[in-house]
C-alpha cells in the first residue's frame, strides 16, 4: 500500500483542518495560524484548500504530492551490500 492509498484510506478524499493538523503533528489552532500566515508551508497547502460553505477543507490527493509524503523511488529500492 502506497502513502497515498493510505492516506484516502483514512481521510477520505478531503481532509479536515483537524486531519491535517494530525497528520503534520500539530494543534489545529497552530495549523490555522500557520496557514494564514505567509510561510513556506502555507504557500505549499493553500492550492489544496477547498471552501463548502464556511468549512474548509484539503485534497487528500494534493496533500500528499505538495508535502512529498512518498519517498522517492530511487531510495525505494536500496540495494543491500
Amino acid at each position: 500500500m502506497n502513502t497515498e492509498a493510505y492516506l484516502v484510506g483514512k481521510f477520505g478524499a478531503l481532509m479536515q483542518l483537524s486531519d491535517l493538523a494530525e497528520l503534520l503533528g500539530r494543534s489545529t489552532d497552530g495549523l490555522r495560524v500557520s496557514l494564514y500566515s505567509d510561510t513556506d508551508l502555507s504557500r505549499k497547502l493553500k492550492p489544496t484548500m477547498i471552501r463548502i460553505g464556511r468549512r474548509i477543507y484539503f485534497r487528500t490527493q494534493q496533500v500528499n504530492v505538495v508535502l512529498q509524503l512518498e519517498a522517492p523511488k530511487s531510495e525505494a529500492h536500496v540495494q543491500q551490500y
